[in-house]
């Protein structure tokens, strides 16, 4: 049985090097980014409005995306093509121009499309974007690379830069647990590449209060959020949240902590979000309601009724966790856990330099107006789109590692020590917890681990259990097309109607 499983894990081994490589993570989530998440991060921009000092505004429509090969632009102006070798030899960053098609709007007549370049886009050696991939063995000896070199990682200013994996908890999904005696509850609600945390917990007196996306000035009412987003009558959320007859005393020390009807419940949260101008009070609420609370229901008034659901489900589940009718979860478990990899943090990146609030759309807006203020017209679109500014914010966050949210390292520079250090800087893992405080059970080896994660390997001193890497063996699968997740639903679907029938 032994040899048995030896000779399987050597076979696994060498097909995954021979065929895959010890980085394919990292590849194939770059892949999926180019290939599928940059084109969606432009269809949920879709279009930019300008004021014009007319009064009437144009509209700039964003279209394709398009990328071509690695290049730089010499001293003379000219454009030439590059590999990672003169990348690194001329300390060069090895980029690819990005191009999106962009259409003026004007009084509801459509111009003249034009294909703009907006800045250049880091490309990983050994992607799709990357002529090394498409090459023997053979060749990539002749243009001096090495032809074991895994790939995924960068090089910007002619430093190979990896961005290590980042575990973080599982988006979308609900976690219940109880910490210092107090029952709590968590969401992260990732939406378009942006996550906004949600936090639950049950007082001493027994109300359930929430934040959410770090915009309350103090805890909220569960109960006020579910009347403001629709259920009204008391009689409505109490049939909502559903608690069986030894839940009704916990249920009812929320119903009377909270607001009495839908104006009280909005003038609770008002004054937490230290909303002041009565006229406009309800408008700014569901606004924020809206954008910000459980965002990936949705962010239109129809998701209202989404919203106000989940929240009478966890306040239930809350309730239940108190009485010890249900059991606490293990934030700990691998299974509230997700990995971030190359893919997901370039396009967090991207959209953060994009859609931020000094980011290419604004400038771009503001360069829009200042040409129409001074009384010209603008005869390419080429020309108001701010020079370098993509470039700038990019090269800076993948040259000094400091990432949106505030996270730091999430770039490093790769480590050539000897091969083994190589490759284990491409598959470790870093957790977002601090290393000055203890965390002593998530530094533990937690039996989800198993397969996953390397049991041996993890640095000594303050970041002992906090980085990681990932199991020889491991695989990290990528997100699914949204065809392919229809499939999956519809298969599941169709079991669960076979098992009831």
């Amino acid at each position: 049985m032994v040899d048995k499983r030896g000779k399987l894990l050597k076979s696994y081994l060498k097909e995954m090097i021979e065929s895959k490589g010890m980085a394919h993570h990292q590849l194939n989530s770059y892949n999926y980014f180019i290939s599928e998440g940059l084109q969606k991060t432009f269809n949920e921009i879709g279009s930019i409005s300008v004021p014009l000092p007319t009064g009437e505004d144009v509209v700039l429509k964003f279209g394709k995306i398009s990328l071509d090969k690695p290049q730089i632009r010499e001293a003379d102006g000219s454009t030439t093509y590059i590999l990672p070798y003169e990348a690194r030899l001329r300390n060069l960053t090895y980029a690819s121009p990005l191009y999106v098609e962009i259409t003026p709007i004007f009084e509801g007549v459509e111009h003249e499309t034009e294909v703009v370049k907006i800045g250049d886009m880091p490309v990983m050696v050994k992607s799709v974007l990357c002529p090394l991939s498409k090459m023997s063995r053979q060749e990539l000896l002749e243009v001096g690379e090495d032809p074991d070199d895994p790939g995924g990682y960068f090089i910007i200013n002619g430093t190979e830069r990896v961005l290590v994996l980042s575990e973080d908890l599982a988006p979308q999904r609900v976690t219940y647990m109880i910490e210092d005696g107090v029952v709590i509850a968590r969401l992260n609600s990732d939406t378009g590449g942006f996550v906004q945390r949600h936090h639950f917990e049950r007082k001493e007196n027994g109300l359930v209060v929430v934040r959410f996306a770090n915009i309350l000035d103090k805890p909220v009412s569960i109960i006020d959020l579910i009347r403001a987003l629709g259920i009204k009558s008391d009689k409505d959320i109490m049939s909502l949240i559903g608690v069986e007859e030894d839940e009704m005393e916990e249920l009812f020390v929320n119903m009377y902590s909270s607001a009495r009807d839908y104006e009280e419940a909005l003038e609770n949260i008002a004054k937490s979000m230290r909303i002041r101008q009565a006229e406009e009070r309800e408008e700014r609420i569901l606004n924020i309601l809206d954008n910000y609370l459980l965002a990936y229901l949705g962010n239109t008034p129809d998701s209202r009724l989404k919203k106000a659901e989940l929240l009478a489900i966890i306040t239930r589940n809350i309730i239940r966790l108190h009485l010890g009718k249900i059991m606490p979860e293990d934030i700990d478990h691998y299974g509230n856990k997700r990995i971030k990899l190359a893919g997901e943090l370039i396009d967090q990146l991207v959209r953060a330099v994009i859609i931020g609030k000094w980011g290419l759309v604004s400038k771009l807006q503001f360069s829009y107006q200042k040409i129409m203020k001074r009384g010209r017209r603008v005869s390419r679109l080429q020309n108001i789109i701010p020079a370098d500014a993509f470039n700038n914010q990019i090269m800076r966050a993948m040259a000094t590692g400091t990432w949106i949210g505030n996270k730091t390292g999430i770039s490093q520079r790769l480590e050539r020590t000897n091969f083994v250090r190589f490759m284990t800087h491409l598959r470790s893992i870093v957790s977002p917890l601090t290393p000055t405080q203890e965390h002593f059970e998530a530094r533990e080896l937690h039996p989800t681990k198993f397969g996953r994660v390397c049991a041996v390997r993890t640095p000594e001193g303050q970041n002992i259990g906090l980085r990681n890497f990932l199991g020889i063996a491991a695989e990290i699968s990528v997100e699914l097309k949204d065809e392919e997740k229809e499939r999956v639903f519809d298969a599941i679907k169709s079991m669960i109607s076979k098992h009831e029938a």
